[in-house]
């Protein structure tokens, strides 16, 4: 026994978890060392004076910020609507038996999601010239509408496609064995279910419509229907300072970051249940 003890060779190094809590500190050390660096390196007072000037804070809160804000809700809601209703259809068109229906939705869905949203605004935008006389209704928001939930439902009908088909088929046989229509069954058990699968992934898509409601400024907006980012820069390049855009951004953040914290929570609740 003590010949076996003494020819079995020791061991050397680390074990994993010592190297993994040494790699977790080195890179804590990291991390302080680039903060440390920052703090006494950066020019704070020029920073206060061009990103949080005292006086251009005042004057954006108090100009036409709550207007721009506004606008941006409006902006996302009208062409989250838009995008949903559309690529609910969409969705069931490319799960038709109808061979036509199938192409014209992968061409559609194909076509917008490979265009970028600013040239379809650009294209909305300058529609009148095209045909003479012809409106956009609620202009300018129903060509922000149209033009941002045309690109937002390419996306949404491949989501809502793959909830319709996570529901499971023995609930649609059974409805049509009790005599339900297959629309029906359709419209009462198939989609209900799927919306509540797709959720998360459509309020991804909602805030990703909140940052692509910027790009209205294309259409060459009035005062009035100025968004957060196109108000933020003119007021910014009227006073040659950069205040009224990161009051902007922080806008933005109030929007977004209470529906991505809602996302995960729905994420994390639907693992729970699985």
């Amino acid at each position: 026994m003590s010949t076996v003890t003494a020819d079995r060779p020791a061991r050397t190094g680390m074990s994993p978890r010592k190297r993994a809590q040494r790699m977790r500190m080195i890179q804590y050390v990291v991390l302080a060392a680039v903060l440390l660096v920052i703090l006494f390196v950066a020019d704070w007072p020029q920073i206060q004076k061009v990103f949080f000037r005292p006086d251009m804070i005042e004057a954006t809160l108090k100009q036409g910020l709550p207007n721009a804000l506004k606008n941006t809700i409006v902006y996302t809601i009208g062409a989250f609507v838009f995008g949903l209703v559309n690529g609910t259809i969409l969705a069931l068109m490319r799960l038709s038996s109808v061979a036509p229906y199938r192409w014209l939705s992968t061409i559609y869905i194909e076509f917008f999601r490979g265009l970028p949203a600013i040239v379809v605004l650009i294209a909305f935008g300058l529609l009148p010239l095209a045909f003479p006389g012809m409106l956009i209704p609620f202009d300018p928001y129903g060509t922000v509408w149209l033009a941002l939930g045309l690109v937002a439902s390419a996306y949404m009908a491949e989501t809502i496609r793959a909830g319709i088909q996570a529901v499971p088929k023995g609930q649609i046989e059974a409805a049509r064995s009790l005599g339900m229509p297959a629309g029906t069954a359709t419209r009462k058990i198939v989609l209900p279910q799927a919306f509540r699968i797709v959720t998360p992934p459509l309020t991804n898509e909602l805030i990703l419509l909140v940052k692509d409601s910027s790009l209205a400024y294309i259409l060459g907006l009035s005062g009035a229907a100025f968004e957060l980012t196109k108000y933020g820069r003119d007021l910014a390049n009227t006073n040659a300072n950069l205040t009224p855009l990161v009051i902007a951004g922080f806008c933005y953040l109030l929007i977004t970051l209470p529906l991505s914290i809602i996302v995960r929570r729905m994420e994390a609740r639907q693992k729970k249940e699985r």
